[in-house]
């Protein structure tokens, strides 16, 4: 079972992370990009690594808007994969 990080935890985390914001117990992200076709592209990219830790972000596309929230369903909230999830995102990112 994944360990639920502890609420220092999630704001020494919230403070590495830009961008980012706890909406609801799940880290958020909303990215714009320049059309569709480039916001598929990256979610791909994410997609792809998602696939190999086993952790999948809850998205929502939008022609060239896309949004992120990342939780860990049977912690019950944020864990260290979501975490990881988010450097990843944002390395792809370039930030």
């Amino acid at each position: 079972m994944t360990i639920k990080l502890t609420d220092q935890e999630i704001s020494d985390a919230l403070a590495q992370l830009k961008g980012w914001e706890l909406r609801e117990g799940k880290l958020c992200a909303d990215l714009e990009f320049e059309n569709f076709i480039s916001a598929f592209a990256f979610m791909t990219k994410i997609a792809m690594h998602a696939e190999k830790i086993d952790h999948h972000p809850e998205w929502r596309n939008v022609y060239s808007k896309l949004s992120i929230a990342l939780t860990t369903h049977d912690a019950g909230g944020l864990s260290a994969k979501d975490l990881a999830l988010a450097h990843a995102i944002d390395q792809e990112l370039g930030r």
